[in-house]
């Protein structure tokens, strides 16, 4: 996924289906510079981390 998208979703009112490594994933912050993003698994929210932005898949 290219940094663009990754905040179009982050900015989105729907509930856009995104993936990291196979899982489920919300997207909380997209840094554009270091075109990373922070993001927490649908079924442990509690578990934050950052990734790089192409390893997130839209499905």
């Amino acid at each position: 996924m290219n940094v663009g998208r990754a905040k179009e979703i982050l900015e989105s009112a729907e509930m856009i289906n995104v993936t990291y490594d196979g899982t489920p994933v919300i997207i909380q912050h997209v840094d554009e510079t270091a075109k990373i993003a922070r993001i927490y698994s649908r079924t442990d929210p509690d578990h934050e981390r950052d990734v790089p932005v192409l390893n997130l898949i839209e499905e």
